[in-house]
């Protein structure tokens, strides 16, 4: 599957309506950026975030984390 490439602020924005929903079933990380997010039907996306940062890749898992999504590093 190809990641698609998108800002930081892309991908939170992305995300946000998919937690507010209980969409997303579990997500991971590597500190390279790539961000993989399964959904509860199955369904999964993977990011390639081009400008985050370590600290940046640690809040959106703990957004997850606080949303009752499983994430996994």
């Amino acid at each position: 599957m190809v990641a698609k490439t998108c800002t930081f602020v892309e991908f939170v924005e992305a995300l946000k309506p998919w937690l507010k929903d209980d969409l997303i079933k579990q997500a991971s990380f590597d500190r390279n950026g790539k961000f993989t997010v399964v959904f509860e039907d199955g369904a999964t996306n993977i990011y390639q975030i081009d400008d985050c940062s370590p600290n940046q890749i640690d809040e959106a898992a703990e957004l997850m984390r606080n949303n009752g999504v499983l994430f996994l590093e």
